[in-house]
């Protein structure tokens, strides 16, 4: 059984990283430049989100997720996993449509968990 705090924090944590899988700002400021309070890169944020998201997607009823948002979650989890197994440097595929369309995605999991996308 997970505890609601641990619960909250996994979630927290996939929606940060989402959030940072969104947004290119973010990703030329903290990814590229190391800008920002934030301490964070792509090596990181595929390897904290892939951990976190592969145990709310198992655990995804005591999670609190609807089928609905259990189903983008796992299609946004497997889209990203492909990715990130043959991308690692974040200069390189940056402006691909292929990260574009994972931008995307990630917005779009954001809005089914009624989270803001800037």
């Amino acid at each position: 059984m997970i505890d609601e705090t641990t619960k909250k924090y996994i979630l927290s944590s996939i929606f940060k990283k989402l959030g940072g899988i969104s947004s290119r700002d973010y990703q030329v400021a903290v990814w590229i430049h190391g800008e920002g309070p934030e301490v964070d890169d792509y090596d990181e944020t595929v390897n904290n989100f892939l951990e976190d998201c592969e145990w709310a997607l198992q655990e995804w009823k005591a999670f609190g997720l609807n089928k609905s948002q259990h189903a983008i979650l796992k299609k946004f989890h497997d889209q990203f996993l492909a990715f990130s197994r043959t991308n690692h440097c974040i200069e390189l595929f940056i402006d691909t449509p292929e990260w574009k369309e994972i931008m995307e995605m990630a917005k779009e999991v954001l809005v089914a968990f009624d989270k803001r996308v800037s």
